[in-house]
């Protein structure tokens, strides 16, 4: 079968997932969405996730959204809370139990033990007749009329729609915590919009030994020097007092020898090959606002001397330190 007959039975199946969606959407209850909300925002504890096979995996997940997004989550796989998992359970808890059947003969095991700790129980459930939705406090419908398998047998519609009202639960304790883009930051500080956020300038710049500098009466050689030195690309220029007058990259080297007379670079100085006055960012400087300074130009820098309130110099960063960050 050529591969663009696919195309139709594809887009087929995503419409019948989409539409599940939205009859669950027209299905639940206000009052029912409500206890549930009021329960998971009013939890002192953490939210405890359950489910077995696809189930397990949807709550695994769900536990993930929670917890990224300011509700602390984490998932408890059944077996596992009846051999002594269930120590992790406080009454402060709350549980959400995912089943399609209502009937997981391991998750409907763990009730007992939860409602003597006095652990509310919300059941996202594709059975609202189910034991599991009758021995819940709240009960979320997630039933479907059909999984998008071909055989209606393995979970397919059944756990999109069950991982679209976990999302929908976290999204609303999202915005009812009132959880920031800098907030979402601090709990993802390896991703790239962490990093946008969090990391700083004092994070990725050459300091001390590493940052090469040279006074304005330096001869040429010894800006060669430290600029070799130091295998940044450039030099800063500090006055007596260590603060920051000007810079001297590879380039303007560069340039400066191929414009001077031969016999004028014997008096050659950093002081006449400097840039003076050069863009500069302060360490507290968010990395990615350094990185729009250096681009957003119409001429492309590549490096910055970093210096404190006093103008003092204590660093500086490249960007291509920035660019390796991962920003």
């Amino acid at each position: 079968m050529a591969e663009r007959e696919f195309f139709p039975q594809v887009v087929e199946l995503l419409l019948m997932e989409a539409e599940a969606i939205e009859r669950t959407a027209g299905r639940l209850t206000a009052a029912e969405v409500e206890r549930a909300i009021a329960l998971l925002a009013d939890c002192r504890g953490k939210v405890v996730l359950v489910g077995l096979g696809k189930s397990g995996i949807i709550a695994q997940k769900i536990a993930a959204t929670m917890t990224s997004t300011g509700t602390g989550a984490i998932y408890l796989h059944p077996s596992d809370a009846l051999h002594g998992g269930l120590g992790i359970v406080a009454a402060e808890d709350v549980v959400v139990a995912l089943s399609n059947s209502g009937e997981t003969d391991e998750v409907l095991a763990m009730l007992p033990f939860l409602k003597n700790r006095g652990v509310p129980i919300i059941a996202l459930v594709g059975n609202p007749e189910s034991t599991l939705a009758r021995r819940a406090d709240v009960v979320l419908d997630a039933s479907v009329d059909q999984e998008a398998c071909p055989l209606n047998l393995a979970p397919t519609t059944s756990t999109t729609v069950a991982l679209a009202i976990g999302d929908a639960l976290s999204m609303t304790l999202m915005q009812m915590r009132g959880l920031t883009l800098a907030d979402f930051a601090v709990n993802h500080p390896a991703g790239r919009l962490g990093k946008r956020l969090t990391l700083k300038v004092a994070d990725l710049m050459h300091t001390g030994k590493d940052n090469p500098t040279i006074n304005m009466e330096a001869p040429w050689l010894a800006v060669v020097a430290g600029i070799s030195r130091g295998g940044l690309g450039a030099v800063n220029v500090l006055d007596e007092a260590g603060h920051l007058v000007g810079i001297i990259t590879d380039g303007d080297l560069r340039r400066a020898l191929q414009q001077i007379k031969h016999e004028e670079l014997e008096s050659l100085t950093s002081a006449a090959i400097m840039t003076r006055n050069p863009v500069v960012a302060a360490p507290e400087l968010l990395a990615y606002d350094a990185l729009r300074l250096m681009e957003d130009r119409p001429s492309q820098i590549s490096v910055l001397p970093v210096v404190d309130g006093e103008h003092i110099c204590i660093g500086l960063v490249r960007l291509h330190d920035i660019v390796r960050s991962g920003l």
